[in-house]
């Protein structure tokens, strides 16, 4: 069960619409190793873990990923507040207008919709959890990219707040990582890649 609070988890502000940008930005709403994919991979592989410790911190970056999709989604919003057919076609994102409008639609900054290709869950925990350090990292690196091709202040503090966010995420899978091949070993169970002197 979730209770939601009725606030973006951090402020979002723009100094002024930019269509071209949030062209860019809407990668991270709908694209591969953006805050969708993300929510659903983690919220769904939770279900295979097998430590509830490991549930927990699936459950908890799950959910904060989808706090990060409505921070992308109120982003892409204000970018584009007010903008035209003209300003969408200045952008080379007329496709955007001509099918949505400025509603929001899941897709990548090639106007590729989203798809559930995108996420991994093989029901092994060693296997999800790296595919999940993986995806952090891959996030991360496009919010610096974002973080580079603007200029508008107020956009920026927005990214890096969302980038400070994907390193403790890769940060807290690599510790539940651990935590989870320290089970697999306790629990006798077999994998490969580590020998800690279980018998």
């Amino acid at each position: 069960m979730w209770i939601y609070e009725k606030k973006l988890e951090h402020p979002v502000r723009v100094t002024c619409p930019d269509v071209k940008f949030a062209k860019m930005v809407i990668t991270q709403y709908g694209g591969p190793d953006g805050e969708l994919s993300a929510s659903l991979r983690y919220l769904n592989q939770r279900y295979s873990m097998p430590t509830d410790k490991a549930k927990a911190i699936l459950t908890d970056i799950g959910t904060e990923e989808l706090a990060h999709m409505e921070m992308i989604a109120a982003l892409v919003y204000k970018l584009t507040q007010g903008a035209t057919c003209e300003d969408f076609k200045a952008a080379g994102w007329e496709g955007q207008y001509v099918q949505h409008d400025c509603a929001l639609f899941w897709a990548d900054a090639n106007g590729v919709p989203w798809t559930a290709k995108y996420i991994a869950a093989l029901g092994d925990p060693i296997t999800d959890l790296t595919e999940d350090m993986a995806a952090e990292q891959k996030a991360r690196a496009t919010y610096e990219h974002l973080i580079a091709c603007t200029d508008d202040p107020c956009v920026k503090d927005t990214l890096r707040f969302l980038w400070e966010r994907e390193v403790v995420h890769f940060q807290r899978f690599g510790e539940t990582l651990n935590d989870v091949q320290e089970w697999m070993c306790k629990a006798k169970h077999v994998w490969t890649g580590h020998k800690c002197g279980c018998d």
